[in-house]
């Protein structure tokens, strides 16, 4: 098998299987984790992609080989990986996945002792080299020992822990559907709902690895209408869905509407300040005026962060942030050993809704219409650096700030626009105050100036 590190992105390890990602290569990786981290104990774990048990034999032997005892959890979530890592002080875990990547691809996401992650300012480009050296055979010393395997049902303490971010007597009976997309969520909403009050509407909650309904990411706009739908018609006061290895979850309202991602920061910004008041919370750049305006009500601590799980992670350990949002879904715990959770924002919401007595279109309508927003536009550009130059100096007479691409903030308006850290487009977010046809004027007026072609 051909091996090389085409596949090694900002964060993790994503591509085509067998091409780009085969079985050669993860044994590689298993050989340089175990050398490069002193690697004593590391655990595995894969998602429901049909090439994850073949990539997580060979991993495992890498491992062996290099003298590494591993610890296989199975078909898991990624952030049954981070949890497994920490909550077992194990030294790395390797999640095989591709996220919400088409069927043909998989990858992994690595981690070190804690569960911080290694990204390619971290040890993951320098490993995608050494896996595709032609000399790779020779740069490796064989452990003393060959390593251990142990099987470890890892989904009692997980969910142990979940449970812990909830007061599970204060919840009351509630109807949720639950949308898994045929990934991974699926057996732990069957074991959550075991010790919750709520009746769960579930479909597509058989891990399928063939995705007979397509690709789980419910940020695709086609793959909505089917958690949606099921609200309306079983009158359910939430909708639940996740990606497939469902380290983000997206909610709908007892309307069926989709919630954005940025408005459910702000509410778990709430939650937490009503926990630990005074504490700091994290949030990324693209959208900050509601999470902001929250933060100065309710006594907390903005840090602003570049977006991406790596940076995210590391800001929040060096801030002492108590939790931290991405308008993308993706959700930080300092409980979580800084990790990105699917499980913990939904319980966390649902424990809101029982306390408030209100509905989530209630508790996020008013933000919305506070500070409405366009939701991320992708385009594929050309040329994004001439773009970035373009906007840099059409809105020179605006506040400007290059945290994470170019923040541009006017008083009633303000706009963010990136290149994206895993796929070949620059990514757009407006927000106003209040004001849609503003807000629908100045998306336009930046999407000509942009250009390209809808990602």
């Amino acid at each position: 098998m051909e091996v090389t590190n085409k596949a090694f992105k900002a964060y993790d390890v994503r591509g085509v299987y067998p091409t780009e990602v085969n079985e050669e290569l993860a044994y590689r990786v298993g050989r340089i984790f175990s050398a490069m981290f002193a690697a004593e104990t590391v655990v595995v774990g894969h998602d429901i992609r049909l090439s994850g048990p073949a990539l997580v034999e060979a991993l495992t032997e890498g491992l062996r080989h290099g003298g590494t005892k591993v610890i296989d959890i199975g078909q898991c979530g990624t952030e049954m990986i981070y949890f497994a890592t920490a909550h077992l002080q194990a030294d790395g875990g390797i999640m095989i996945t591709a996220s919400h990547n088409p069927k043909e691809y998989n990858g992994m996401k690595l981690v070190r002792r804690g569960s911080r992650p290694i990204s390619a300012d971290t040890g993951l480009k320098e490993i995608g080299e050494m896996a595709a050296a032609q000399n790779f055979a020779h740069q490796l010393v064989p452990g003393k020992t060959l390593g251990a395997v142990e099987k470890l049902d890892i989904m009692p303490a997980y969910i142990e822990h979940l449970l812990s971010y909830v007061d599970v007597k204060a919840l009351k009976p509630m109807k949720i559907v639950a949308n898994p997309g045929n990934g991974g969520a699926g057996p732990v909403v069957k074991e959550l709902a075991k010790h919750l009050p709520f009746e769960f509407i579930t479909l597509n909650d058989t891990p399928d690895g063939s995705f007979p309904n397509g690709v789980p990411n419910p940020l695709l706009l086609p793959n909505r209408e089917a958690t949606a739908k099921v609200v309306r018609e079983s009158g359910a006061d939430l909708g639940i869905a996740w990606d497939g290895d469902f380290d983000r979850c997206f909610l709908f309202d007892e309307k069926a509407e989709f919630i954005e991602g940025y408005y459910i920061v702000g509410l778990l910004a709430e939650t937490f300040l009503r926990k630990e008041p005074g504490a700091k919370i994290m949030f990324d750049p693209r959208l900050t005026w509601n999470t902001e305006e929250i933060l100065r009500r309710d006594g907390g601590v903005p840090v602003r962060c570049k977006s991406g799980h790596a940076f995210m992670k590391e800001c929040m350990r060096n801030n002492g942030v108590l939790y931290g949002g991405e308008m993308s879904a993706h959700h930080y715990f300092r409980d979580f050993s800084y990790c990105d959770s699917g499980m913990i924002p939904w319980l966390l919401v649902t424990e809101l809704l029982c306390r408030t007595g209100k509905t989530l279109s209630q508790l996020v309508g008013e933000r919305m219409a506070m500070y409405p927003c366009s939701g991320e536009i992708n385009r594929k550009v050309e040329d994004s650096a001439a773009v970035l130059a373009e906007l840099g100096k059409r809105y020179a007479d605006g506040e400007q700030d290059h945290l994470d691409g170019l923040s541009v903030a006017y008083d009633t308006w303000r706009f963010n626009v990136r290149v994206s850290n895993t796929e070949p487009v620059m990514r757009l977010n407006v927000e106003t105050k209040g004001d849609k046809e503003l807000l629908a004027a100045k998306t336009e007026e930046l999407l000509a100036i942009i250009g390209g072609e809808e990602a």
